[in-house]
């Protein structure tokens, strides 16, 4: 598991738990004045000096993530605590709840769920949430890691970036990830996760100003095979998904596409199917009524296994039991096939 640092303000007395919330977030990013700002709806429940806020902190190399919830607040940075400070970052928060807007000068932004909000720890701004509690998912990243001349970087600044398309989600996808669970990753993971981390959030200003990302070779490379895995995943249902059209629909060579995936120890016949695979146990252990009464064969062929046989086989292989007993249990499958007198 990734190293994380974790804190409540209900670990802490009523009193001072706004106060080392704006501590813990000048810590965090740079230093800001926080205000409150009042929650809407009934709080009788608690008191006016009280504060909520949770953040988790994890690095990953010289990026670091921190999935956070906090009840309403404004963020202001001014040229003077600029000047007393500049970690000279970008900060990229993706919001997952709630809804807020930055303020650059003469310019204002409104955010929305899933969108990226971008800052930058040397630029002057105010951010206000709604009045509603937020949940996020924040990254740091030193502006040395952005592969993109500094005038262009700069230009994404107040820009509202969506995670529902394109890059943008993309690197939401892995945020998310990320921030629900790190128990499958080793410290050693870090420094590697850091490294995809900065490559997408390089090609999203790109994709944004419309600018050519300096990515070294293996950069690109990274970059473009979570590209085409996330084009394999919405295209799973379709059983022409080949090599070959893969490789077509991203203007690149069947063996250029072999080669982004053998760097990762795999080919991509093996991706397409384990991911078919996945989405068929996951479809075969849901409890939903639907899905349970969707035959077996129908659940293989929206997978991509337009053959019965072929889907059970598979799936054997995959699981070691063939599909009738994930759904059933041993005695149930047995009795449906007959091996079991009725």
């Amino acid at each position: 598991m990734l190293h994380e640092f974790v804190f409540r303000t209900v670990d802490l007395p009523v009193s001072d738990r706004f106060e080392a919330w704006a501590e813990l977030q000048s810590r965090t990013h740079a230093p800001m004045r926080l205000t409150r700002i009042a929650l809407d709806g009934d709080r009788a429940d608690r008191a006016p000096e009280d504060y909520h806020g949770h953040q988790r902190v994890f690095g990953l190399g010289d990026v670091t993530v921190w999935p956070a919830a906090f009840d309403p607040i404004a963020f202001r940075r001014t040229p003077k605590l600029i000047r007393q400070s500049d970690p000279e970052t970008f900060h990229l928060s993706l919001l997952l709840r709630g809804e807020g807007a930055a303020s650059w000068g003469r310019e204002q932004v409104a955010y929305a769920a899933q969108d990226f909000h971008v800052s930058c720890s040397s630029m002057a701004f105010d951010v206000r949430t709604g009045t509603e509690p937020v949940r996020t998912v924040g990254v740091e990243i030193p502006r040395s890691l952005v592969a993109l001349p500094a005038h262009k970087a700069d230009q994404v600044i107040g820009s509202r970036l969506s995670g529902r398309t394109g890059m943008g989600a993309l690197l939401a996808q892995l945020l998310t990830q990320l921030a629900a669970d790190t128990g499958p990753y080793e410290p050693s993971d870090a420094p590697r996760l850091g490294t995809v981390v900065a490559d997408l959030v390089t090609a999203l200003f790109a994709h944004t100003v419309d600018a050519k990302p300096r990515l070294t070779p293996e950069a690109h490379g990274r970059t473009l095979t979570l590209t085409v895995k996330a084009f394999i995943r919405r295209h799973l249902h379709d059983p022409g998904l080949t090599p070959t059209t893969i490789a077509a629909a991203h203007h690149i060579s069947r063996s250029y596409l072999h080669r982004l995936f053998q760097t990762e120890g795999l080919t991509v016949a093996a991706y397409i199917r384990e991911q078919r695979l996945r989405n068929a146990y996951r479809d075969l252990t849901d409890p939903d009524p639907v899905l349970r009464a969707t035959p077996i064969h129908a659940i293989g062929a929206r997978w991509g296994f337009p053959r019965a046989a072929e889907f059970s086989r598979a799936f054997r292989t995959a699981y070691g039991v063939p599909p009738s007993e994930v759904r059933y249990g041993t005695s149930a499958a047995r009795y449906e096939s007959g091996l079991v007198a009725k």
